[in-house]
């Protein structure tokens, strides 16, 4: 164990404490074959609980079902003992009413424990949600609480603010999960959302505080500009990461971490960030540097992965990625380099079939198939 301090929250439904820092499972290293770097990824987990971290959070989804089996494993040995285990309930795989149990069991059975802790209603958006109302979801989910299986019951959530204060009005939920960064302060649940919620006493996890490292990976000259203005020198990820830990209303803050550095990085971070800490001169760079990032972004996709499989087997976030970086780092020979090596022909963008399947599964809704003509006119159309 390091000589970091975890910095902890308090879970408003029990009293306990939780850490500031979540590990998010959705973004583990792989290994060039695309499957779990398995090993590593025990390491990584383990490192972050032995410093700290007592939120660990996957889902069914997450790496094609790899995430919840490694967390699992990774949870071995006595550390699922020290965590809050997150993981969530993927409507859209249940068919009908009746196979919601059947995907519950098989998360246990992936994650090998007889109990989820924070058990999540996933991704709700406008159909979601009124599938999970047509399958009496809410039921299921206390059924299973009533029998132990889990522990505490929230969403996570990808859609406008009115959908949000529908469904935070609509039940006793114990907590929600969010996209909250620094660029997304209007976007989907945003500020307003964070703030609804918790004036109704339900306790707010954050996603993407990074933006899948858009806020980290891509960093334009005149931003570098902005952060140099600071009395105290940070870097991109600590920006961020303490941009958002400095709203008291957060409870702790998920990050998918690739590697170990990044795990040792965002412990280090909130291990003293504190909230209300931010100086309004520091306010007023962030606000520049938001102001900055979303006149150069052009998608702001999040890697998330949710739009995959393509059925042209074309890698869409990593499509995004470098058209976004292609406005970033003004036409980089990297970009268009790197571009070449990693769409073979056949499962380029060029190759999209525009069906949409990927659109109708965005969280942010953004507009694949346009996407994909653009980035196959600036790449392949030299």
């Amino acid at each position: 164990m390091e000589g970091n301090v975890m910095q902890y929250r308090t879970f408003k439904k029990t009293g306990e404490k939780i850490s500031l820092l979540g590990f998010g499972a959705m973004r583990l290293p792989k290994k060039p074959d695309d499957k779990v770097d398995e090993s590593e990824a025990i390491k990584m987990i383990r490192y972050a609980i032995d410093n700290g971290v007592n939120y660990v959070d996957t889902a069914y989804v997450y790496h094609d079902g790899e995430s919840e089996t490694v967390v699992g494993k990774a949870l071995k040995d006595g550390y699922r003992e020290k965590v809050f285990l997150a993981d969530k309930f993927p409507i859209w795989e249940a068919g009908d009413e009746s196979g919601q149990q059947k995907l519950l069991d098989e998360q246990l059975k992936r994650l090998d424990v007889k109990m989820i802790d924070m058990y999540l209603a996933h991704n709700l958006n406008v159909p979601l949600w009124k599938l999970t109302k047509k399958f009496n979801t809410l039921k299921f989910l206390e059924k299973n609480k009533a029998e132990g299986k889990i522990k505490h019951i929230g969403f996570s959530f990808h859609d406008n603010i009115s959908l949000f204060k529908e469904i935070i009005d609509a039940y006793d939920w114990d907590f929600c999960q969010i996209q909250l960064n620094y660029m997304d302060t209007e976007w989907q649940a945003g500020l307003e959302g964070m703030k609804y919620a918790a004036e109704k006493g339900v306790d707010i996890i954050i996603m993407e505080p990074l933006k899948g490292g858009l806020l980290t990976d891509s960093f334009p000259e005149n931003v570098a500009k902005f952060w140099s203005e600071a009395d105290i020198k940070r870097t991109p990820a600590e920006w961020a990461l303490r941009y958002v830990a400095d709203f008291p209303e957060v409870l702790t803050i998920l990050s998918g971490m690739s590697n170990m550095d990044h795990v040792r990085e965002n412990v280090k971070i909130l291990s003293d960030a504190l909230p209300g800490t931010l100086t309004e001169k520091e306010h007023a760079i962030i606000q520049k540097v938001s102001d900055t990032y979303n006149e150069l972004i052009q998608y702001p996709c999040t890697a998330c992965g949710y739009c995959m499989p393509c059925p042209k087997k074309i890698k869409i976030p990593t499509a995004m990625n470098l058209y976004n970086e292609w406005f970033l780092f003004a036409q980089s020979k990297k970009t268009r380099s790197f571009y070449e090596m990693t769409f073979p022909e056949g499962r380029a963008p060029s190759d999209c079939e525009a069906c949409k399947a990927c659109e109708e599964l965005c969280p942010q809704h953004l507009n694949i198939a346009e996407m994909m003509e653009k980035c196959a006119d600036i790449f392949e159309n030299e």
